[in-house]
C-alpha cells in the first residue's frame, strides 16, 4: 500500500471518528463557523453590489437589480439542486464508510454543474428581455436588468462548478478551505466592483463583471483541491462521469432547495406585481424598497443557512451511522443559535430601519419606503431562523419530501393567496403584511412537523 493511500485512509478515519463521536458542540464550531462566515461572505456579495450600484448608478438601478431576484433565484435553483444534493449524499455516504461512493459523487456534481449551466444560462440569454418584462420589468428598469443579467448568465459555467464543488468541499470534511473560497470571492468582489463601477464607467454591468470574475478566482482555488490527490475526495479519471443511481439521488435530495428557489421566484414575481400596481407613480422606488428589504433579510437568513450547512455533515453522518441521539443534540443547537441569529436580525431592522436602509441610497424617498418596510416585515422576523433549520434538517437526513412539504407551504399555500388578496385591501403595506404572516405560518407548521416526526422516530426507536 503506498504512502498516499494509506494517509487518505487515516484522514478518512480521523474524520469519520470526529463526526461520530466529538462533542457536538465542538463539532458545529468546527463546521458552522467556517459555513457561516462563507455564508456572510456569499451575501455581503449581494449587499455589496447593491451598495455601489445604489451609489454609483442611481435608485432605479436598485429597482432594477430588484427585478433580476426571480431571474437570480432560477439561477441558484439549478445549481442547487445539483450542489446541495450532491453534498447530503456524499456525507451520508461517509457516514456508511462508503468512500468510493462518495468520491464517485465528485464526478458527478462536475458534470451535471456544466450541463446544467449551459443548458439554463443558454435558454435564458435567449429569451431575456421577454423573462424581465414577465417578472416586472418597465422600460426604465429593463435597461439595468438586462446589462446585470446578461453578464451573469454568460458566467454560469464558472458559477455552477464553484458552488458545487464548494458544497462538497464542505460536506466531505474540509469547511475551512471552504470559507476560504468564500471569502476569496468576496475579497475579489470588494475590489473589482468599485473599479469596474467607478473608474471604468461601467454602471451595473460592471457590478456583474466583479461578481463573475471575483468567482473565477475561486472556482481555480476549488478546482485545484479536487484535482489533488491529496484530498480526501478528488477527482477520478477512471470513475463514471455520471451515474443514475447517484443522479437520481442527488436530484431527489437536492429536490427541497431547487423547489424553494423556484418558488421564490414566483413569489418574488408577484411581489413585483403587486408594488407596481400598488404604489402608483413610486412603483419603481416600492420595487427597489423590496430590494433592499430582501437583500437584508437574506444577509440573517444566509447565516442560518451557514449554520445549516455546518450542520449538514454532522447530522448526514450520525444519521448514516443510526446514532440518532447525536442527530437530536445538532438539531437543538441548530435551532437555538438560528433563532438567535434572526432575533438579533430583527432587534436591528426594527430599531435602525432608517440607517440600514441609508446604506443602500442616499435617495430620500427610496429610502423612507424601505424604512416602512422594514418597520412591517421584520415584526416575526425572530422565528424565521427556526424554520429554515428545521427544513434543513429533513434535507440532510434525506428525507426531502418532508423539506420539500415545508417549502412549498410557506411560499405557496400560505404566501402566494396573502399577496394576491391583502395589497387589494392594504395597499403596499399589504405585501409587506403578506409576507410576515406568511413566515409566522410557516413557523407553527415547521415546528408541528418535527415534533410528530421526532415522536413518531421514538417509538420505532424504542
Amino acid at each position: 500500500m503506498s504512502s498516499s493511500t494509506s494517509s487518505t485512509i487515516s484522514s478518512t478515519s480521523n474524520q469519520e471518528n470526529a463526526l461520530g463521536s466529538k462533542s457536538i458542540g465542538k463539532l458545529l464550531l468546527q463546521y458552522s463557523v467556517p459555513a457561516i462566515i462563507a455564508m456572510v461572505a456569499t451575501s455581503l456579495y449581494n449587499i455589496i453590489d447593491s451598495i455601489f450600484i445604489g451609489h454609483g448608478v442611481g435608485p432605479l438601478a436598485i429597482a432594477g437589480l430588484a427585478i433580476t431576484f426571480p431571474l437570480m433565484n432560477l439561477v441558484i435553483a439549478f445549481c442547487t439542486l445539483v450542489a446541495v444534493g450532491g453534498a447530503t449524499i456524499s456525507s451520508i455516504f461517509l457516514g456508511q464508510k462508503n468512500l468510493p461512493r462518495a468520491t464517485d459523487v465528485v464526478n458527478n456534481v462536475f458534470t451535471l454543474c456544466l450541463i446544467h449551466s449551459v443548458i439554463f444560462g443558454g435558454l435564458t440569454l435567449i429569451f431575456l428581455d421577454d423573462i424581465l418584462l414577465f417578472f416586472g420589468a418597465t422600460p426604465e428598469t429593463l435597461p439595468f436588468a438586462r446589462d446585470f443579467m446578461t453578464v451573469i448568465l454568460y458566467g454560469t459555467p464558472i458559477s455552477y462548478v464553484f458552488i458545487g464543488l464548494n458544497n462538497l468541499m464542505r460536506a466531505t470534511g474540509y469547511p475551512r478551505k471552504a470559507m476560504i473560497s468564500a471569502l476569496i470571492s468576496v475579497i475579489c468582489n470588494v475590489a473589482l466592483a468599485p473599479l469596474f463601477i467607478f473608474k471604468f464607467g461601467w454602471g451595473i454591468k460592471g457590478a456583474a463583471f466583479a461578481t463573475v470574475c471575483s468567482q473565477f478566482v475561486a472556482f481555480v482555488w476549488v478546482l485545484s483541491h479536487f484535482i489533488s490527490r491529496k484530498s480526501l475526495i478528488h477527482f477520478k479519471i477512471r470513475n463514471r462521469w455520471l451515474t443514475g443511481g447517484i443522479i437520481k439521488r442527488i436530484y431527489a435530495i437536492g429536490l427541497s432547495p431547487f423547489l424553494m428557489n423556484v418558488c421564490s421566484c414566483v413569489v418574488v414575481i408577484f411581489i413585483n406585481k403587486a408594488l407596481l400596481s400598488n404604489a402608483g407613480d413610486d412603483g419603481n422606488l416600492a420595487v427597489g424598497a423590496y430590494g433592499i428589504l430582501n437583500r437584508t433579510a437574506m444577509f440573517f437568513v444566509m447565516i442560518v443557512f451557514g449554520v445549516a450547512q455546518g450542520m449538514q455533515p454532522i447530522l448526514g453522518y450520525n444519521y448514516g451511522a443510526g446514532q440518532w441521539s447525536r442527530v437530536k443534540r445538532t438539531l437543538r443547537f441548530g435551532i437555538i443559535t438560528g433563532a438567535c441569529i434572526t432575533t438579533v436580525g430583527c432587534a436591528i431592522c426594527e430599531l435602525f430601519p432608517s440607517a440600514v436602509a441609508g446604506l443602500f441610497t442616499n435617495d430620500t424617498e427610496l429610502t423612507d419606503l424601505a424604512q416602512n418596510a422594514f418597520r412591517v416585515y421584520f415584526v416575526c422576523y425572530a422565528v424565521v431562523g427556526i424554520q429554515v433549520i428545521i427544513q434543513n434538517f429533513f434535507q440532510s437526513i434525506g428525507k426531502p419530501k418532508l423539506s420539500i412539504f415545508l417549502s412549498l407551504t410557506r411560499q405557496l399555500l400560505f404566501l402566494l393567496p396573502l399577496l394576491i388578496f391583502l395589497p387589494k385591501l392594504l395597499g403596499v403595506n399589504g405585501v409587506w403584511i403578506s409576507m410576515t404572516a406568511s413566515d409566522f405560518i410557516a413557523f407553527i407548521v415547521a415546528v408541528a412537523t418535527l415534533i410528530f416526526m421526532l415522536r413518531r422516530n421514538n417509538k420505532l426507536t424504542h
